[in-house]
């Protein structure tokens, strides 16, 4: 019986292995850094923030990150990014569909 439970909770492991998103390889592009100064009573206070985009075909999620030096904000950013993925609708020509208006003379 014993031997039974440890099979199915070693099954259940391997199937949470198996689906996690971290197999995925994801591209990540660095937006912008900015430098964020707060002004406390002992002085001002540095810190960064990083806006990263991140995404494959198909998907695309934005993350904002801040900490007191720029890799670790770097490194919540793209965690924040991989959590807030969205699914975008792409064509067979690989782009976003839209409406095209237009306007030649008196025709709209």
């Amino acid at each position: 019986m014993n031997t039974d439970l440890k099979q199915i909770n070693k099954s259940k492991k391997n199937s949470r292995q198996g689906n996690s998103s971290t197999n995925r390889k994801l591209i990540e592009r660095l937006v912008k850094v900015s430098r964020v100064s707060k002004v406390t009573k002992g002085g001002k206070k540095l810190s960064f923030r990083a806006i990263i985009v991140v995404g494959e075909k198909g998907q695309v999620g934005v993350g904002v990150g801040k900490a007191a030096d720029v890799a670790n904000a770097f490194r919540k950013a793209k965690a924040d990014g991989k959590k807030n993925l969205i699914t975008v609708p792409i064509t067979k020509s690989l782009s976003i569909p839209h409406d095209v208006k237009g306007s030649y003379g008196a025709c709209k």
